[in-house]
């Protein structure tokens, strides 16, 4: 029986040992993983943390994936233009021509009222004719001045003749026919055609063009003592021209209407209403 202990003590303490050594080798191999790599358990906490939180892990995720907010073409790009901004870049008439010929009356020239030319017409006008002295053939002293547009009440031009003026011992235009000219101008709200009133008082030869517009009064060919006078639009240069063409309803498709409202309907209202003048004098 002896013997057999003594084996059974050799053999348990190597054993023991041997247990040992491999519990040993497992914490420090552990313990040095450990050393190498320490951000894993933060990372790992950190990650359980976003887990718990939901709310914050959807909305990083959401601002991350979500598109820029869709952006529309502003209105403004595609409308037509305001006539009543026309002035701001071009030559227009601030007056229609029911207001010319009505302060014309006001000033005392007896112009007539605003209306068709003739029944297959669609011109109108207005129009002031007085014959001071005639003979069997023509008229020796008269004034005649018309006003012409269209039935929108839209001026074309102003034109005058005289034939015969009455004047002064200076040879200046009488004064009762010096002011429809002065009218003329101070309806047409261009003051820049002011400083021609001084040559039509003297009957002298005067032709302006300035920003799209003229001015003439001239002695008519042939004769001494007739003169044209005329007031208009003239769009020359390239620039003028194409801002003409920008605001001119021609040129203007009619667009769909999403209340079934006829399209031209809409565009006369915006281009085709006359602009009574607003210049201060």
């Amino acid at each position: 029986m002896v013997p057999l202990r003594s084996n059974h003590g050799r053999l348990f303490w190597p054993a023991l040992l041997a247990v040992l050594l491999l519990a040993g080798t497992a914490v420090f191999y552990h313990q040095t993983r450990r050393v190498e790599n320490p951000v894993g358990p933060f990372e790992h906490r950190a990650l359980n943390k976003t887990a718990r939180l939901p709310g914050i892990a959807v909305h990083t995720a959401t601002t991350a994936s979500s598109p820029l907010p869709p952006k529309s073409v502003s209105r403004h790009l595609i409308e037509l233009p305001k006539l009543e901004l026309t002035s701001q870049f071009l030559r227009t008439w601030l007056a229609s021509g029911p207001h010319i010929c009505g302060a014309l009356r006001e000033g005392g020239i007896e112009m007539s009222e605003w209306k068709a030319a003739s029944m297959r017409n669609r011109s109108y006008e207005c129009y002031f004719q007085r014959i001071y002295e005639r003979n069997e053939v023509r008229p020796l002293s008269s004034t005649f001045l018309r006003v012409r547009g269209n039935e929108m009440g839209e001026i074309v031009d102003i034109g005058a003749k005289l034939v015969g003026p009455e004047t002064d011992a200076q040879g200046r235009l009488s004064p009762a026919v010096l002011r429809i000219f002065e009218l003329i101008v101070k309806q047409a709200c261009w003051p820049d055609f002011e400083d021609t009133l001084g040559s039509i008082q003297n009957l002298r030869d005067v032709e302006h063009e300035r920003f799209g517009s003229y001015l003439s009064f001239t002695r008519e060919a042939g004769s001494e003592n007739n003169f044209n006078f005329a007031l208009g639009l003239r769009a020359t240069s390239g620039p003028q021209m194409r801002t003409k063409g920008y605001f001119s309803k021609d040129r203007w498709l009619a667009a769909p209407n999403p209340r079934n409202v006829p399209a031209n309907a809409i565009l006369m209202d915006h281009l085709d209403t006359p602009i009574s003048a607003h210049c201060a004098r």
